[in-house]
C-alpha cells in the first residue's frame, strides 16, 4: 500500500551509523559477561574458603586453579572493552569530523558565490569613484570659500538674515490674535440681599 499511494521510506541509517551500534552491542555483551563472571569469581571463593574449613585442600586448590584461569578471562575481556570503546569513541569522532568538513565544503561554496558577486575590480572602480566625488566635492567647497569677497559674504550673511526673519514672522502669523479692547474696569453692582419675610416682620414690629 506504501508503494501504490506514496514514495518509500528512505532509511537515514547509514553504514557508519550500523557499525556504531554494532560496536556498541559488542560492548554491552562483554559488560554483561564481565559481571556475570566478577560474581562467579566471588562465589567460588567463598566456596574455596569453606572448602578449606571442611579440609578438603585439594577441591580447594582445583577451584582456585579454576577461579585463576576466569581471572585471566576477565582480564583479557577487560582489555577488549577498552579496545571497543576506544573503537567507538574514534567512529563516533570521524562521524564529527565528516559533519565538520562537509560544512567547510558548504561554506567554501558560499564564500565562492560572494566573492563572484563581489568582484574585486569593480569594487576598486567604485572606490575610486567615490574618492573622486569627494574630492571634486572638497574642491567645489574650496573654490566657493575662496571666490567670494567681503562684500559677497556680507549679502549672503544678509540673505541669511533675512531667511531667519521671515521664517520667525510665519511662526508670528500663526499665533492668536490678541483683543484691542480695553477690559472693563468697573466691578459689577452687587445686588443687595433680599430680606426675608420673617427677618421683614421683625424690622416692622421695632
Amino acid at each position: 500500500m506504501g508503494m501504490l499511494f506514496g514514495k518509500p521510506k528512505v532509511s537515514r541509517i547509514t553504514d557508519h551509523d550500523r557499525a556504531v551500534l554494532q560496536m556498541k552491542q559488542q560492548r554491552d555483551t562483554l559488560k554483561r559477561y564481565q559481571q556475570r563472571v566478577e560474581k562467579l569469581l566471588e562465589k567460588e571463593r567463598e566456596l574455596a574458603k569453606k572448602l578449606l574449613s571442611e579440609n578438603k585442600r585439594e577441591k580447594a586448590k582445583l577451584l582456585l586453579r579454576k577461579k585463576k584461569y576466569q581471572t585471566e578471562q576477565l582480564e583479557r575481556t577487560e582489555a577488549s572493552l577498552d579496545t571497543i570503546e576506544k573503537l567507538i569513541q574514534d567512529l563516533e569522532y570521524a562521524q564529527i569530523e565528516a559533519k565538520v568538513i562537509e560544512g567547510l565544503k558548504v561554506g567554501n561554496v558560499a564564500l565562492k558565490k560572494a566573492n563572484e558577486l563581489l568582484n574585486v575590480e569593480q569594487i576598486e572602480q567604485l572606490l575610486d569613484e567615490t574618492k573622486e566625488g569627494i574630492d571634486k566635492q572638497r574642491e567645489i567647497s574650496d573654490l566657493l570659500s575662496g571666490a567670494l569677497s567681503s562684500e559677497d559674504e556680507e549679502a549672503v550673511e544678509a540673505e541669511l538674515n533675512e531667511l531667519i526673519t521671515v521664517e520667525h514672522q510665519k511662526v508670528i502669523d500663526t499665533l492668536p490674535t490678541v483683543p484691542a479692547d480695553d477690559l472693563p474696569v468697573t466691578v459689577p453692582e452687587i445686588k443687595k440681599e433680599e430680606k426675608s419675610p420673617a427677618k421683614q416682620i421683625a424690622l416692622e414690629a421695632q
